[in-house]
């Protein structure tokens, strides 16, 4: 029988697996990581490893933070195995390249014991705290931009900020604690798919220090030495990471004899994109092939507004269309003609000039990278979490071309598929999980667009006022009808034949 992966078994994992030539021993936490998902393993955590197989940064260890309930099969995974995973990437002629990856050495549930997560979070040895807590972990009002304090776990918070429980929670009570003891604050990070990242951070988490301030008037207050002291640095992440499958766990056994709870697959392809703004520290992530740059905005736009709106733009209309796979899609003529059409024609035009960069061959090379049928990403996946998505990554595109002049009939086809797939039902009867933190109104919404058709942009937290602009209502207006009389494929068709 496999022995499960862990320290005692590492020099058991056979040659053909790459794994940590480095001490393991000797690793000193220098980052604490809230959110330790897929992503985070495939991208963040690697770049460490990398480094560390080199020989540097020993003193740059990760230890892993879970704050929501669902964190707990994470826990046991990685607690189980001293905290090391495979990494898998998925070559697109079939080969798999694993790698062991060391450089995570503890991982805390907080809910088990906040004040360990507290205790780690204020060590003078930790330097960068760093994010992957979705796009929706930030709080931010669409509309308005502001912040939003209604998510039950920030009101706990606010009650009692020494016990807390959310993201902003602990990065605000610590960061208070540090400030208490004199230690210099750490830097805050943020990984996550979100236009200025590193400026959302800072703005959503002082107006929650703000408000906690006001709660506690005879406190010192917080929030304007946070905005003042802590470095927020904007950064631009890139790399598919489908969810782990247990197909993906059987085979790292079979073929690799490797025994790990929960592995990571991805794709070969990975990019990191970083503002140079670390007052404590970092480590040399150049070294192992990230970009270190005074400028992160037009590289992030450029991913924001070609990778993930693209994503969006195949995804409801894929899986309409009777697809399952983003490969699938991706290998399908018409919807290259369809994606191409749109990042050329309506997203390109809203960019920056991007330093470095054939914005021709990206689009190019992003079809390909879609198009990897070894990574089985699924459409479900994309499909998830929109109202968080479609807002930040193409509304941004839709107000630029309208405001300019430019093309948005592919935009409002991909408004108008998502808010098909909101119904909740195929195009052959059978049900779509919806899932979304705003499922219920959403989909209350696409329950009424056939007696009302513009129910579905009424909602202004999504759209502003878009429903208003009779440029885009047309032709939103004509994309929903197709869907309805004709279904996916041939609105498509019609689409890219205009």
């Amino acid at each position: 029988m496999t022995p499960r992966l862990s320290d005692a078994t590492l020099d058991q994992v056979p040659g053909k697996v790459s794994r940590p030539a480095y001490d393991r021993s000797t690793l000193t936490p220098g980052i604490v990581h809230l959110g330790v998902g897929g992503f985070h393993r495939a991208h963040q955590a690697m770049y460490l490893d990398r480094l560390m197989e080199e020989g540097h940064a020993h003193d740059w260890a990760i230890v892993g933070i879970g704050t929501m309930p669902g964190d707990a099969g994470m826990r046991e995974a990685l607690k189980g195995q001293d905290c090391l995973y495979t990494l898998v990437l998925k070559h697109p002629d079939g080969r798999l390249e694993p790698r062991v990856i060391g450089s995570i050495v503890d991982y805390l549930f907080a809910p088990d014991d906040p004040e360990a997560v507290l205790d780690a979070m204020v060590d003078p040895r930790v330097r960068v705290v760093s994010l992957t807590i979705t796009e929706g972990g930030y709080h931010v009002n669409q509309v308005t931009g502001r912040f939003d304090p209604d998510d039950p776990a920030l009101q706990a918070d606010l009650d009692s900020p020494g016990r807390p429980r959310s993201a902003f929670g602990f990065i605000t009570e610590a960061l208070r604690r540090r400030r208490a003891a004199g230690t210099e604050p750490f830097t805050v990070m943020s990984c996550d798919n979100l236009p200025g990242n590193g400026d959302v951070a800072r703005a959503m988490i002082g107006a929650f220090a703000a408000l906690q301030d006001d709660r506690s008037p005879e406190e010192e207050p917080l929030a304007p030495w946070l905005t003042e002291q802590v470095a927020f640095p904007n950064s631009m992440v890139d790399r598919i990471t489908p969810v782990t499958s247990r197909d993906d766990i059987t085979a790292l056994a079979e073929q690799f004899g490797v025994e790990d709870a929960w592995p990571v697959v991805c794709e070969p392809f990975t990019q990191w994109v970083l503002q140079d703004h670390f007052p404590t520290g970092r480590p040399a992530f150049e070294q192992v092939g990230a970009q270190v740059v005074d400028d992160v905005v037009p590289y992030e736009l450029m991913k924001l507004r070609l990778l993930n709106a693209s994503h969006q733009a195949l995804c409801y209309l894929g899986y309409l269309a009777g697809y399952r796979y983003v490969h699938e899609v991706a290998q399908d003529p018409l919807f290259v003609d369809f994606l191409l059409g749109y990042m050329e024609h309506e997203g390109t035009p809203t960019l920056p000039e991007v330093p470095g960069v054939d914005l021709d061959a990206y689009r190019r090379e992003l079809i390909d990278r879609f198009a990897n049928p070894e990574v089985r990403d699924t459409l479900a996946r994309l499909c998830a979490e929109s109202s968080d998505r479609i807002p930040k990554w193409l509304m941004p595109v839709i107000r630029h071309n309208l405001e300019h002049g430019g093309r948005i009939d592919s935009s409002a086809l991909v408004v108008a598929s998502w808010a098909r797939y909101a119904e909740g039902v195929d195009e052959q009867g059978e049900p779509i999980e919806v899932v979304d933190r705003f499922k219920d109104k959403v989909m209350a919404a696409a329950a009424r667009q056939r007696q009302q058709p513009l129910a579905f942009l009424e909602d202004e937290a999504f759209f502003g006022d878009l429903r208003h602009d009779e440029r885009f209502t047309t032709a939103y207006l004509s994309a929903l009808r197709s869907l309805h009389e004709k279904g996916a494929r041939a609105t498509l068709e019609d689409h890219v034949s205009n």
